[in-house]
């Protein structure tokens, strides 16, 4: 049986041409093992494997390792932030306020106990720059799987940018004067939502996207630089 076995895999190995050329190959170099053992697997297994597959295998993987090193910088983060005073002084106001006003003294509530923490601890709503809570919409085999989705709305908005503002030159919306403020001081998302509403409000007067205005402000921003020195 074993036999009958060797000689079908050496008939599929010289039937084929390719394949032949290889065998010939290590049977002049045996010294290359590493190399012939390499051609041999990828000749007899590289057709019976659908590239399809592997693809599909490799975004899951990826994946899986892309959530993985998120939730462990976002646990990590929440841990640190959990061990500064700002955040036990919250906790303190948050159970102060629950129980009226009225601040428990019994023993042991120096510390806060690890439920009362807990049952506060969600409440408060911790914004962490660079370790954002890992969700599934930013994993890559979920953007690989939109991406048509996503270039057709990035065209849509395209075309609806030129046509609303090119064609018809129409006023720039406040959501979109934010949009090109934003860009120019090359602020992220998160920053620019925190930004106090008069400041925003005062830099969308500006019209920074235009460039004799940027120019403006950026030499008013060096004078008062300056200044401050």
């Amino acid at each position: 049986m074993g036999e009958e076995r060797l000689n079908s895999e050496k008939f599929e190995i010289l039937k084929d041409e390719a394949t032949r050329e290889q065998y010939d190959y290590a049977i002049a170099h045996p010294e290359e093992v590493f190399y012939n053992t390499a051609r041999y697997y990828h000749a007899y297994y590289g057709h019976k494997t659908d590239t399809r597959a592997v693809l599909v295998g490799l975004l899951l993987i990826l994946s899986a390792f892309q959530y993985l090193n998120q939730w462990t910088r976002y646990t990590q983060a929440i841990s640190m932030v959990k061990k500064t005073p700002a955040y036990k002084n919250k906790l303190r106001a948050l159970e102060h306020e629950r129980n009226g006003g009225v601040t428990n003294k019994r023993k042991g509530q120096k510390q806060i106990d690890k439920k009362t923490e807990e049952d506060f601890g969600k409440e408060l709503e911790l914004q962490i720059q660079g370790a954002e809570k890992p969700t599934m919409w930013q994993l890559l085999a979920v953007r690989v799987l939109l991406l048509p989705y996503t270039l057709g709305k990035l065209l849509l908005w395209n075309c609806s940018w030129f046509w609303r503002y090119r064609v018809k030159r129409a006023p720039y919306s406040w959501d979109d004067a934010c949009y090109l403020s934003q860009r120019c001081l090359r602020v992220p998302p998160e920053g620019w939502r925190n930004l106090d509403e008069s400041i925003k409000d005062d830099l969308i007067q500006r019209r920074l996207w235009e460039k004799s205005n940027m120019e403006t402000y950026l030499a008013e921003q060096r004078k008062e630089s300056k200044r401050r020195r």
